[in-house]
């Protein structure tokens, strides 16, 4: 019997409506993908665990904080948001985790600078570092062929 692998997935990427926008990041492929291995997807909104609202207001980190496009500082809500998300998937015991990139949670390699200029540098969201800081694998949606490859290796094991 094939192993039981559990992803712990950003739900914007699966088509639910929980952008800042009020829209998603639907990727199709990924959900081929996740459906081809049979995953059992684990779905996950740091922001709307940290009881932000869809929408909300554009939000980047500047300087290890996380700023509202009005000027807000939204840190403590996106580390509260991080902290829920790592709790479910410690409960979960997911294998990895797959974030959309870019995002100031879920950004695993990339995020925007900080400027609201569309300008995006090096760096992870705080839900990426806080999952990171536990040795979870992340991916983001960018990195199809890289989650295939790790969901064959998971398989046989």
């Amino acid at each position: 019997m094939e192993k039981e692998i559990k992803v712990l997935i950003s739900a914007c990427l699966l088509g639910d409506n929980v952008k800042y926008s009020g829209g998603n990041n639907l990727t199709p492929e990924l959900v081929t993908l996740l459906e081809k291995y049979n995953v059992k997807i684990v779905k996950i909104c740091p922001e709307c665990f940290a009881g932000l609202p869809i929408p909300r207001v554009p939000s980047e980190i500047r300087e290890d904080k996380v700023y509202g496009k009005d000027g807000r500082d939204i840190t403590e809500e996106f580390l509260i948001g991080a902290e829920k998300t790592y709790q479910i998937a410690k409960i979960k015991q997911v294998d990895f985790a797959i974030l959309r990139e870019r995002s100031p949670s879920c950004g695993s390699s990339f995020i925007y600078d900080g400027s609201f200029s569309g300008k995006v540098i090096q760096g992870q969201g705080l839900t990426a570092r806080r999952l990171n800081k536990e040795n979870i694998v992340i991916f983001s949606e960018e990195n199809l062929e890289e989650i295939e490859k790790y969901l064959q290796e998971l398989n046989k094991k």
